[in-house]
């Protein structure tokens, strides 16, 4: 099954702050992890820390979590339509040497005029800004398919 993935970072090439998976299919539920940020940068602080909504937690605990998450999957996608975000996610399939999830792919695509800051319910939370990602990939996969009346 696909994922749709954000992540929250302290600055490009920072340290991750929170990452959300929603799934492609309804019924199923979302992943939400928030992780310490020590020192944010002045945008991060005023724009995303506001945001989160959940309590910190180690990265063991959102590693576990995610790992737990996609356990029952035996063949996962993780879809970003930011490199970063994948890099983020990535990083924490790997704990202490060991790989936590057997099998996941990865789907960087590109969505051009869709901004998840634009058209989230609350821009730069991972969590709403995954549930904005999935809307607009699935409503265009309608549209291309003629199921939806343009």
């Amino acid at each position: 099954m696909r994922y749709f993935l954000d992540c929250e970072f302290n600055g490009f090439d920072g340290p991750l702050i929170s990452i959300a998976l929603v799934p492609e299919r309804e019924g199923h539920g979302e992943f939400y992890a928030v992780l310490p940020c020590h020192r944010p940068l002045r945008w991060v602080a005023q724009h995303v820390m506001p945001r989160l909504a959940a309590t910190p937690q180690s990265r063991a605990e959102a590693v576990a979590g995610l790992a737990a998450y996609l356990a029952g999957d035996a063949e996962p996608v993780l879809v970003a339509d930011w490199p970063e975000d994948i890099a983020h996610a990535a990083a924490l399939l790997v704990f202490q040497g060991r790989r936590m999830v057997p099998q996941a792919r990865f789907d960087l695509i590109n969505l051009p005029g869709f901004e998840a800051a634009r058209q989230s319910a609350v821009p730069h939370n991972a969590l709403a800004d995954a549930r904005a990602l999935r809307i607009e990939v699935l409503a265009r996969e309608a549209l291309a398919l003629g199921n939806v009346a343009a």
